[in-house]
Formats: structure tokens, sequence, C-alpha cells
């Protein structure tokens, strides 16, 4: 089984509300259950892993990115 170095996954974080139907990185409550199983685009409990302090500044037609699930 692969890991990713220490350093490498703390420079990264969830971002929820920015993956494309199917994109998302993994399980984030009722509609996803690993990673690629969001059902539809920028679903606001699906996340995806971005460069660490780049999430909310990360646009979508539903609004910005955020480090917590959102409502959509």
């Amino acid at each position: 089984m692969a890991t990713t170095p220490v350093a490498a996954q703390g420079a990264k974080e969830k971002c929820y509300g920015v993956s494309l139907a199917g994109k998302n990185d993994c399980a984030a409550g009722p509609g996803t259950s690993c990673a690629g199983t969001s059902t539809r685009d920028y679903q606001g409990n699906a996340w995806k892993l971005v460069d660490k302090g780049s999430c909310t500044s990360i646009k979508t037609p539903k609004g910005n990115g955020s480090l917590a699930p959102v409502r959509r």
C-alpha cells in the first residue's frame, strides 16, 4: 500500500463543494460512500484535497469552496 509522506499530507486540506460529479476524493456524508461517488457537481458534502490555504478562494457556480460541509 502506498503512503504519502507526512509533509506532503500537511500541504493539503479538505475542500467541500468544489468537486465535479464522480470526482470527489472520499466520503463526506449521505450521497457519497468513497472516492468518485458524488452524484452532482459541487455537492456540498463531498470534498476534494486541495493545496492548503487555497480552498476558500476556489470559486464555483454555487459559491466558494468551504473547509466544512455546506448545504446545497
